[in-house]
């Protein structure tokens, strides 16, 4: 695997409001949230990182995430993740993480680390 600083990978999304009572019983929440519920944000690096990129065979270390606004119902959300650092000796990859709104509203912003077994192959 080929990775290379400023790689980048991205996924949009649109959660629904239907569907928000279905999110509330897995959560095991009492109340339907009025708002998209931040684990499913988080979702979306995870999928990135475990699909897109680095790829099958990382293992999350580390993730932080800050939001900064809420998510509504209906409107689609681009998440995105970009390698800002390599050490294949290590076998680490850095990201910074970024989930944005249609309108450009940063709804949450973060870093992670993971693990590439294969980093510094090609």
């Amino acid at each position: 695997m080929t990775l290379a600083l400023g790689d980048t990978a991205s996924v949009t999304r649109t959660y629904k409001a239907g569907d928000a009572p279905a999110y509330a019983e897995l959560a095991g929440l009492r109340g339907v949230p009025d708002r998209v519920p931040e684990p499913l944000i988080g979702g979306l690096f995870s999928y990135l990182l475990g699909v897109e990129l680095p790829g099958f065979g990382t293992n999350y270390l580390k993730q932080e995430m800050r939001f900064l606004a809420p998510a509504a119902y209906d409107e689609p959300l681009t998440a995105r993740v970009t390698i800002t650092r390599l050490r294949p000796e290590k076998h680490l990859v850095d990201l910074e993480t970024i989930c944005e709104a249609a309108d450009g509203r940063r709804i949450c912003e973060g870093r992670a680390l993971v693990y590439v077994e294969d980093v510094g192959k090609s």
